[in-house]
């Protein structure tokens, strides 16, 4: 895996910066994306000096933005680089009232969550089945799953990766692409996206829920690897996601809606 290259979005921290530190050690190069400069710098640093055999490379990018996935995808091929693992995890969150919350600020959610990462999965797999293959990793959430008041474009963006990702892990195999993708559905996580100012409310869970970002990219590289279309991890979020399928879409909304509405500051 030492000559194999991968691409991570949202590197800066997170689930992004764990899936980073896990390809690194597995010999891969890296291309890290965000929008901090500065930080990824650091990144790059620090994961070369831990793992002297691998190169860094960042690029600074807000996926928000116009033609956001074209420009990284061209800049990428200036560089000279075959991406063999994509990881879309760069993702935005927006709590609250759909009415009270900033349009603009959910539109650049959508763009995020499903434009950029549309895009991206379409230009990178396609380069992929040119060549002799790849893995992308689509990071969703449980919250795929089920309608959530209060957490609703969100929740409606993160069901669009999940059924897009699992409808192209069936195309890619059937055409014998040799790319493999998969979607990631983790649930709590302990990232900035539990306690971030910029994105709406605070939603309150106890820690006990939390997933580690550690844990969460562990098994999504890992089923990503093994040629799985969806992981779902940890067993209480798999046990949830049993849950929904005997339940009404609207059930499962009411009862969402009260738990976000009454635990959210």
């Amino acid at each position: 895996m030492q000559n194999k290259t991968s691409l991570v979005t949202g590197a800066s921290d997170g689930i992004g910066l764990e899936c980073c530190k896990i390809l690194a050690a597995k010999g891969y190069n890296l291309i890290l994306v965000s929008r901090r400069q500065s930080l990824l710098d650091e990144i790059a640093a620090s994961l070369v000096a831990q793992y002297p055999t691998i190169n860094c490379r960042v690029i600074a990018a807000d996926l928000a933005a116009p033609r956001a996935a074209q420009n990284l995808f061209e800049q990428v091929q200036k560089l000279d680089l075959e991406v063999d693992f994509l990881i879309n995890n760069a993702g935005l969150l927006q709590n609250g009232f759909f009415t009270e919350l900033d349009l603009a600020a959910q539109e650049r959610m959508i763009n995020v969550n499903v434009l950029a990462l549309t895009s991206l999965t379409h230009l990178f797999a396609k380069h992929m089945a040119s060549r002799t293959g790849g893995h992308i990793l689509n990071v969703a959430s449980l919250a795929a799953w089920t309608p959530i008041p209060n957490q609703n474009v969100y929740a409606a963006t993160k069901a669009y990766v999940l059924s897009f990702t699992q409808a192209l892990h069936d195309e890619l195999n059937a055409s014998e692409s040799g790319v493999t993708v998969t979607a990631l559905c983790p649930g709590y996580t302990a990232t900035k996206m539990m306690d971030n100012p910029e994105q709406g409310g605070k939603l309150l869970v106890p820690a006990g829920m939390l997933q580690s970002p550690r844990e969460v990219a562990d098994q999504g590289i890992a089923a990503c690897l093994a040629g799985r279309p969806t992981i779902v991890t940890g067993l209480a979020n798999r046990i949830t996601v049993a849950i929904t399928r005997l339940l009404s879409r609207m059930t499962l909304a009411k009862i969402a809606g009260r738990y976000y509405r009454s635990n959210m500051q």
